[in-house]
């Protein structure tokens, strides 16, 4: 058939299929390269049906139920072939599994004499151009868990991820929890829900690289970012500076708590969005909010309190600053983020371009989230008198529209989706 379609071209005739449809047919990745509209039609046509596997026969872009002609008709523009036949498996939704073409032979008896009349109309009409669907180079997969109460990225958001991965050529699709056995059908994996060693988010991440894909957060970042004894001894490390800061034992956590003073802050090694982060406000508190800390640990990192009235977030992405925003302290409260029986409180927030935020801010921020990796980082820092000082690295930074984006708008997602763009390009 190839070899057929490929003198026919040559020798100026028009083949059907043609010699570019006759290589779709092999391409393995079809199935997950179909655009909005197909997405579309699969669930408005299949909506109804009551088995969770279903096949559907297209014979020159049509089928013999009315229902699914618009369906057939897409399947027929993404392959025009005479004869095809696709398979949808629904899971949370229906699924196209697998579309090709059948033999004339394999045509029930009973669609035969609705194939002929499809042959007549399709071949006695003009020839036409059949309008194919421009393919995606890449495919994202993007990660994210509807139930998360605060996730880093609202829906509206990752839409605007999506929107702007399509001008780069990027199909993507957002993904969850359960579709870790398909990871090896993208090319790269943006995790947008709140990232774990132990939980899936760092699984996801870590069978992503073994596929060779682009991923952020990748697993190192994930390791180094949400353990904060690791970044407590790089910072000392690497003499960055630092409120000061111990990593306590049972046996020295007094001590070490005397030692910096009251008020101080503990941290839970695996803390983020102020979760596990205390305040001891007096050395007689202490005893007790210790205990409960170790029941679930065996090392804490106790830090200096340094109250502020905000907090400077750097974003950085591939070792360069993204965007600057400053996060109010919350109302009555000694962190941006205030939970109470009311439910999640959080300080205003300010946004800016990056030029115009304090240089020794934004240099600090990218020497630091330098010792993590080259991916996507949040860092968070206080002016402490009159010098900054890194209080956190994330490495899964809330980015929302009306906040982070404020200042850059689309460009935001532009420059983040182009890094991904880059990446893949590179290999």
């Amino acid at each position: 058939g190839y070899y057929v379609s490929l003198l026919a071209a040559a020798r100026g005739h028009r083949p059907f299929p043609g010699l570019a449809t006759v290589l779709d047919m092999k391409n393995r990745s079809l199935v997950r390269s179909h655009d909005d509209a197909l997405e579309g039609a699969i669930q408005r046509s299949l909506r109804n049906l009551k088995a969770e596997d279903f096949t559907l026969s297209v014979y020159f872009g049509r089928n013999v139920a009315r229902q699914h002609e618009r369906l057939a008709h897409l399947l027929f523009e993404m392959l025009p072939a005479p004869f095809l036949r696709a398979r949808f498996v629904k899971t949370d939704r229906w699924r196209l599994v697998r579309v090709g073409p059948i033999q004339a032979r394999d045509i029930p008896d009973t669609h035969r004499d609705f194939v002929l009349e499809a042959a007549r109309q399709y071949l006695a009409a003009p020839p036409a151009r059949v309008r194919r669907s421009k393919r995606p180079r890449y495919h994202l997969a993007i990660l994210h868990d509807p139930q998360e109460a605060q996730p880093p990225s609202a829906p509206e958001t990752l839409a605007r991820f999506r929107r702007v991965a399509a001008r780069f050529g990027m199909a993507s699709e957002l993904i969850e929890r359960s579709d870790k056995g398909r990871i090896g059908e993208f090319d790269a994996l943006f995790i947008r829900e709140t990232t774990y060693v132990n939980h899936w988010t760092y699984r996801f991440a870590r069978r992503a690289e073994a596929e060779e894909m682009v991923v952020i957060d990748d697993p190192r970042s994930i390791m180094r970012c949400t353990n904060k004894v690791f970044l407590a001894e790089t910072m000392a490390r690497h003499r960055v500076a630092t409120p000061r800061t111990l990593v306590l034992t049972k046996e020295n956590a007094m001590a070490g708590l005397q030692t910096l003073g009251f008020p101080c802050v503990l941290k839970l090694p695996d803390s983020s969005f102020s979760n596990g982060v205390s305040r001891v406000d007096k050395e007689s508190d202490a005893p007790g909010m210790l205990a409960s800390c170790f029941e679930t640990t065996d090392l804490l990192v106790a830090q200096e309190y340094v109250p502020t009235d905000f907090d400077w977030r750097i974003g950085v992405l591939g070792g360069k600053a993204l965007f600057a925003c400053r996060y109010g302290m919350a109302a009555e409260h000694w962190q941006i983020i205030k939970r109470d029986a009311d439910g999640v409180h959080e300080g205003d927030s300010e946004t800016m371009l990056v030029e115009d935020a304090p240089k020794e801010v934004i240099k600090l921020a990218v020497r630091a989230s330098n010792l993590m990796g080259d991916g996507l980082y949040g860092v968070d820092i206080k002016i402490v008198k009159g010098k900054p000082v890194i209080i956190e690295i994330n490495d899964n930074p809330n980015i929302d529209a009306g906040v982070e984006d404020a200042a850059l708008g689309d460009e935001l997602y532009l420059r983040i989706m182009q890094h991904f763009f880059w990446k893949l390009e590179s290999r």
